[in-house]
């Protein structure tokens, strides 16, 4: 018996291939209905400009890049641009197995939203121009250790990007959260009708690193809130949001409403550090309800800068500020005012501004 030798690539099965599709002119949201189911990675490579006017609906896979190379995307008025439509609590537990990267677009223009992920697990939007969202440009819900990077929103109606948990049957504040979710050198262009241009609630772990906020006039630049029944004139409730980290944050417009508002819970750790506001903005830089807030690094402060708190025991720590950033030890007269720290709200006649739990350290000299 003549013995023989089998090639070992015989032996091995080879690895199913990663399939490519590149999207055709005509509407987007019907070619990624119809998306095979091989599919890991959609190029927008076959034309300058796409429309979708509906909905463009991300199917459930474990991983698909979409990848605008360049090219300018616009959206009817009713669409939600790239989506993941959830019913329920138990849906949104299997679609968080899917993992998404959404990149290099030159525009996305119109729709009420331009990204709207729901119920995901480290998916991230990269290098893409927003304009002209009538509701939010970025919207997620759900959408755990989410990056944002290099997002830029011009002109948004009303806010620029959402962080918050999910609002369908059987979600809750507690358990669908869009926990550690970063976003960095984003930037919001506002326009007059912008309310806020960062929003996260009701989410822990939460960063925001080397943004800017600028253009017209906003309601907010950040508002933070952990208040799971949306009543703001009540402390934030949520037991299970912990921490929030703002760092080298710029701000060149006026506000109406004011800068930076933080509503968190008690125990939970506010960091706002390095924000340059470049000039006076009408409102107030920080409007304070509840929560440890942190603020450090405060290189440039203008004397008519107001720090607002609704708490009369506000907790608030102060460090490596310039020293024109002036908290005193006992409040004035008025018993409402501690320097730039001022007790606004209802409260009784009598009450008055407690810095007990106020500390300033390393001021600059």
């Amino acid at each position: 018996m003549r013995s023989f030798t089998v090639p070992l690539f015989a032996l091995v099965a080879l690895p199913t291939m990663c399939t490519e599709y590149v999207v055709p002119p005509g509407d987007v949201g019907a070619f990624f209905a119809n998306l095979p189911k091989d599919a890991t990675y959609v190029s927008f490579s076959a034309a300058a400009a796409y429309h979708a006017e509906g909905d463009i609906v991300l199917p459930q896979v474990q991983y698909l890049v979409i990848d605008g190379k360049g090219a300018k995307l616009t959206l009817g008025a009713s669409s939600n641009g790239f989506t993941t439509p959830i019913t329920d609590q138990k849906m949104a537990a299997q679609r968080t197995g899917s993992r998404y990267t959404i990149r290099d677009f030159a525009s996305i223009t119109g729709g009420r939203k331009a990204i709207d992920l729901q119920a995901t697990l480290n998916s991230s939007v990269i290098d893409c121009r927003l304009t002209g969202q009538s509701e939010v440009a970025v919207d997620l819900r759900f959408c755990l250790m989410t990056r944002l990077q290099n997002v830029l929103v011009t002109n948004p109606v009303r806010r620029g990007f959402v962080v918050r948990c999910g609002d369908w049957p059987g979600a809750s504040t507690s358990n669908s959260q869009s926990n550690h979710t970063v976003l960095d050198q984003c930037r919001v262009y506002c326009t007059s009708t912008t309310t806020e241009a960062f929003t996260v609630l009701n989410s822990g772990g939460v960063r925001l690193t080397d943004c800017i906020s600028e253009g017209a006039q906003a309601d907010y630049d950040l508002f933070l809130s952990a208040r799971t029944d949306g009543d703001e004139s009540r402390a934030a409730n949520n037991p299970v949001v912990k921490t929030f980290t703002l760092s080298n944050f710029h701000v060149e417009h006026r506000l109406r409403k004011a800068s930076i508002y933080v509503n968190m819970p008690p125990k939970s750790t506010v960091n706002l550090e390095n924000i340059y506001w470049n000039s006076p903005i009408s409102a107030p830089v920080i409007v304070y309800m509840c929560g440890q807030l942190n603020v450090s690094n405060i290189g440039w402060w203008n004397p008519d800068f107001r720090i607002h708190t609704r708490h009369p025991v506000p907790h608030i720590n102060f460090d490596a500020c310039h020293k024109a950033l002036v908290v005193t030890d006992e409040p004035d007269d008025s018993g409402k005012r501690c320097g730039a720290l001022e007790l606004v709200g209802d409260h009784a006649p009598n009450r008055k501004l407690d810095p007990t739990y106020v500390r300033i350290t390393r001021r600059a000299m």
